[in-house]
C-alpha cells in the first residue's frame, strides 16, 4: 500500500474519507518537505527539544523527542485528531455508548476500574455496582486461597493454581503475574495453560499433586475449543487422582458470562466469577479474568493496579490533547506508519519482569487494529496496525538490534524503563539503564562515516561501521515497576490503540478475522477423527465466487492424509 496518497476532489454528498481530510493533506505536504530531515539536525536546531517534546501523567514520563517530527507535525496530527472527532469518540466510549459497532456492544473496560459510587449506564442498568460486587467476590476467594482457608477435597491447603484460558484470558493474566511476581505470595505456584497442544497441560501438571491444585477456567462463553478441551482434560486428571466428581467443587472455579455452561461442567454457582459481555478479551486483565493475578499478589495490590489504570483513564479523559500521553503515542504511531512507511513496532522493556509484555501487546494492538475495512464497510486506502513485537533488554541487543541500527527497514521502538529496581544487585541496574539510554541515542543519531574514520578505522571498513541513525523511538520512564505503574502502562497502550483506531476509522473492538479459523478447525477436527478418508474438493474456478466447500482443498486434503497415515503408523 502507498503510505501517502494524494486525494482527488470529493462530492459534498458523502463524508470525507481519511485521506480526503484537510489535515491528512497537510500532513502529506508536510512530509514531502521534511521527509529527509535528520534527527541530528532537529536536535541541533533546538537545544531544548528533549524537554519540550515530553509529557507526563499517571506516574509515567514520555519522551517522544527522538521521533522524526517537528512542531508543525504535531500541529497537523492534532488537527487530524479533531477532524476525526477523537475527543467525542473517547467520551462516548467512556459513557458506554456502542463502540463495537459490528457486534452492537459497548467497550467498557474503563468501567472495570471506575471508583465505587460512580454510575455508568448500559441498556438502562448501572455497570459499576456489579463490577465492585465481583471484585469483592474475587477478594474473598483470593484471601481464602492465600491464607489456606480454601482447602482441596482431601482437606489439604491449595498450593498450586493453574489458569486455563486462551487469548485475552491467558495473555493478560500471565503477563501481569510475571510483571508483578515480586509482589506475589511465593508459597503458591502459579502456572498458565492456553495451548491445546496436550504437552502444555501435561507439563503444567506433571510435578503437582491434584489434592493441592486449583484450576481457574477462564472463558466468556465457556465453549472456547482450546480452553474447554484443556479444562475437561484437567477435570479427568483430578478425578483420576482423587476418586470421583464430588471432588471437583474444591478444585475448579470459573470466570465466565455463561452460567448454564459452567453448571454443566460441574462448577457450583458460588464458584463462578462474572465476566460481563461488554468486556473484550484483550481488555479484560483487570476484570474477573485477573482472578489468578489477585490470588498471586493479593486484593490490595490488585486494587493498586486498578488505581493505576484509573489514573491513566483520567489523564486520557481530561488532559489537553497536546500533553496527553495516549493521544501523542497514538498520533505518532499513525505518522510513523502512514507517512514514514514503518510496518512494525518494537516494544523493548528494560525489565525482566516485563518479558511477556510485548506478547501481551501483540494481541492488544494487532487484534484491535488489524482491520482492512472502515466502520462503514469500505476498504481502507491506507495501512492500519503495524506488526508489534519485542523482547526485554538487554537480551534483544544481542539478538535483533543489529537490524534496528543498520537494517534496511525502519522500525520505530518503544523503550520502557524504571529508575529503581525491584531486585537491587550491586550496580547492575545502572548497567541496565546505561544500555537503555544508549540504545535510543544510538538509534537516533547513529555514527557518521567521518566519525568512524576519525576513530582510526581503515577506509575499507568505514561503510560497515557507519550507522545512519534517524531511527525513531519513544521512551517511557517510571520510578519503579509497581502494580499501579503496570496498570498505568497497560492503559496507556489501550488508549493509544483506541486513538489509532479512531484516526483510521475502524472498529478496534471486534475480531472477525479470528472466527474463520475457529470454524474451519471444528470441521477439520471431525474429519481427522473420522475413520473414512475425506475426498478432496475440486479447485474452484479462479474468477468465480464459490460457496464454502463441504470438503477440503487438495493441499489441505493431502496434508491431512499424511497426518492420518503417520499417526496411525506411530506406536
Amino acid at each position: 500500500m502507498n503510505t501517502v496518497s494524494t486525494p482527488t476532489a470529493v462530492p459534498a454528498t458523502r463524508p470525507l474519507t481519511l485521506t480526503e481530510r484537510p489535515a491528512w493533506k497537510a500532513l502529506a505536504a508536510h512530509h514531502a518537505r521534511i521527509g529527509t530531515v535528520h534527527l541530528r539536525q532537529l536536535f541541533a536546531q533546538d537545544p531544548q527539544r528533549g524537554k519540550r517534546f515530553a509529557a507526563e501523567g499517571a506516574g509515567l514520563y514520555l519522551d517522544y523527542s527522538k521521533n522524526r517530527i517537528t512542531d508543525e507535525t504535531l500541529h497537523c496530527l492534532l488537527a487530524l485528531a479533531l477532524e476525526c472527532n477523537l475527543p467525542q469518540r473517547r467520551d462516548a466510549m467512556f459513557r458506554g455508548d456502542t463502540a463495537n459497532s459490528t457486534e452492537n456492544r459497548a467497550a467498557l473496560h474503563t468501567a472495570l476500574r471506575a471508583p465505587a459510587g460512580e454510575k455508568i449506564m448500559v441498556d438502562g442498568e448501572d455497570v459499576v455496582g456489579p463490577v465492585h460486587e465481583t471484585l469483592a467476590h474475587m477478594g474473598r476467594f483470593a484471601d481464602a486461597v492465600r491464607c489456606g482457608a480454601w482447602k482441596g477435597s482431601t482437606g489439604r491447603r491449595i498450593r498450586n493454581v493453574i489458569n486455563i484460558g486462551i487469548g485475552g484470558s491467558d495473555l493478560g493474566p500471565v503477563m501481569a503475574y510475571e510483571a508483578l511476581r515480586h509482589y506475589s505470595q511465593r508459597e503458591l505456584t502459579l502456572r498458565f495453560v492456553s495451548n491445546i497442544d496436550p504437552a502444555a497441560l501435561l507439563e503444567a501438571t506433571r510435578d503437582l499433586d491434584a489434592a493441592e491444585t486449583l484450576f481457574i477456567v477462564c472463558s466468556k462463553t465457556f465453549t472456547t475449543l482450546e480452553t474447554m478441551t484443556n479444562a475437561h482434560a484437567a477435570r479427568a486428571w483430578v478425578v483420576q487422582a482423587l476418586g470421583d466428581d464430588a471432588t471437583l467443587a474444591q478444585h475448579f472455579v470459573a470466570v465466565s458470562a455463561n452460567p448454564e455452561e459452567v453448571a454443566k461442567f460441574g462448577i457450583a454457582p458460588d464458584n463462578r466469577f462474572h465476566f460481563s459481555d461488554w468486556v473484550g478479551g484483550r481488555y479484560s486483565m483487570d476484570s474477573a479474568i485477573g482472578l489468578s493475578t489477585m490470588v498471586a499478589i493479593g486484593p490490595e495490590n490488585f486494587q493498586q493496579m486498578l488505581s493505576g489504570f484509573r489514573a491513566m483513564d483520567e489523564h486520557f479523559l481530561h488532559t489537553p490533547l497536546e500533553k496527553n500521553l495516549p493521544v501523542l503515542m497514538g498520533l505518532i504511531a499513525v505518522w510513523n506508519n502512514n507517512f514514514l512507511g514503518a510496518r512494525t513496532l518494537a516494544v523493548l522493556p528494560y525489565s525482566q519482569y516485563l518479558h511477556r509484555f510485548p506478547a501481551y501487546l501483540q494481541q492488544l494492538t494487532m487484534e484491535s487494529n488489524g482491520k482492512h475495512v472502515t466502520l462503514d464497510g469500505q476498504r481502507v486506502a491506507y495501512d492500519t496496525a503495524p506488526i508489534c513485537w519485542g523482547e526485554p533488554g538487554t537480551n534483544g541487543q544481542h539478538s535483533f538490534y543489529q537490524l534496528l541500527h543498520q537494517g534496511t527497514r525502519l522500525v520505530p521502538c518503544d523503550f520502557i524503563g524504571f529508575c529503581r529496581s525491584l531486585a537491587p544487585l550491586g550496580e547492575q541496574q545502572n548497567l541496565l539503564m546505561a544500555s537503555f539510554f544508549a540504545q535510543s541515542e544510538a538509534l537516533a543519531f547513529g555514527k557518521t562515516a567521518s566519525e568512524v574514520a576519525a576513530d582510526g578505522c581503515p577506509n575499507w571498513l568505514v561503510p560497515h561501521r557507519t550507522l545512519e541513525g534517524n531511527r525513531p523511538s519513544n521512551t517511557v520512564l517510571a520510578e519503579q515497576l509497581t502494580p499501579a505503574s503496570l496498570g498505568a502502562l497497560v492503559a496507556l497502550y489501550e488508549h493509544s490503540v483506541f486513538t489509532q483506531g479512531v484516526i483510521w476509522n475502524i472498529d478496534s473492538f471486534d475480531q472477525w478475522g479470528v472466527e474463520l479459523g475457529k470454524v474451519l478447525a471444528q470441521r477439520t477436527a471431525v474429519a481427522l477423527e473420522s475413520p473414512a478418508e475425506p475426498a478432496p474438493a475440486p479447485a474452484p474456478a479462479p474468477a468465480q465466487p464459490q460457496p464454502q466447500p463441504q470438503v477440503h482443498d487438495s493441499s489441505t486434503h493431502t496434508l491431512m492424509q499424511r497426518y492420518r497415515r503417520l499417526r496411525k503408523e506411530s506406536p
